[in-house]
């Protein structure tokens, strides 16, 4: 089985429509696909529906990527599965999102500052309906020369974390995510924690504080891992009792990682389906899909 548990659509930054996401993991020969835009879930209808137009057996894992801050430090939180109408995540995730418009356009003012011709129409082009951030600058830069590729654009230099044209946004504490996943009976995984060419990560430290506070995995198996990393990274998840996911984190066109890239073990898999209770994954269809011991 093959199961892609990190992917984006054009409901945040991705180019795939959610309906052509579902439609190309198909195509990929994916058995499980979790949608997990930044900090919303406007796609999660569009997927469900395209299900039923798939001619393989396809099943659908409902989340989001929580936006996070520790210490300083931005992190991002794969949350599965959980209820998207409790409350108090509810209002934390509108919180992110609806800061989302004020720091982008402070980040094209600082741009502008540093001689970028860009502009806010052409930031708002590029993003159309979909919750905006940085990739959709970066795309902004690329397309004016000032950077080859939109990671280019994540660094000191332009976008990245301190970078000359960074701005910040309301993010959730990781502790408080945690916890407020939990209470919408949701599954919690730290999303690339030691993706170093992004900017500054976390300590090993904060990793087992945040387990001791009911971190349920870590992504291990992610394209900005080297295996030094990833082999470091199952021995802290063995000791502290994580599981570890494997995923593409897709974002179509944007990045030039294909689905199923890095995967999850269907035993894993089960595993968070069986910790769920805010939701279910959704099977496409052609089938049933996996069963919840990830068979």
């Amino acid at each position: 089985m093959r199961i892609d548990l990190h992917t984006h659509s054009t409901a945040s930054d991705g180019t795939d429509t959610p309906a052509e996401l579902v439609h190309h993991a198909a195509a990929a020969g994916l058995d499980v696909i979790a949608l997990t835009d930044h900090d919303s879930t406007r796609g999660h209808a569009e997927a469900i529906a395209a299900l039923a137009d798939v001619d393989r057996e396809l099943t659908l894992v409902t989340g989001v990527e929580l936006s996070c801050r520790l210490d300083g430090t931005g992190l991002h939180m794969l949350a599965y599965l959980f209820d998207p109408y409790e409350t108090e995540l509810l209002r934390e995730r509108e919180l992110v999102r609806d800061d989302r418009v004020p720091r982008a356009r402070t980040m094209v003012r600082k741009l502008q500052e540093l001689g970028v011709p860009i502009t806010w129409e052409q930031v708002a082009r590029i993003a159309g309906d979909a919750s905006l951030g940085r990739p959709h600058i970066a795309t902004a830069l690329v397309e004016l020369g000032v950077v080859e590729t939109v990671s280019d654009a994540f660094t000191p230099e332009w976008l990245a974390d301190g970078g000359r044209a960074y701005a910040g946004k309301h993010e959730l504490d990781p502790f408080d995510a945690i916890r407020l996943v939990k209470a919408a009976g949701g599954v919690t995984v730290f999303a690339h924690p030691q993706a170093v060419t992004r900017g500054r990560v976390v300590p090993e430290s904060a990793i087992e504080r945040l387990a001791a506070a009911g971190l349920d995995g870590i992504e291990v198996d992610h394209m900005d891992h080297d295996e030094p990393t990833r082999a470091r990274l199952r021995g802290l998840a063995a000791g502290l009792g994580l599981l570890t996911t494997g995923s593409s984190d897709y974002h179509g066109s944007r990045k030039s990682v294909a689905l199923g890239a890095c995967t999850t073990d269907p035993e894993i898999y089960g595993e968070i389906t069986r910790r769920a209770s805010g939701a279910f994954p959704v099977p496409g269809a052609g089938g049933q899909g996996l069963s919840p011991d990830g068979t």
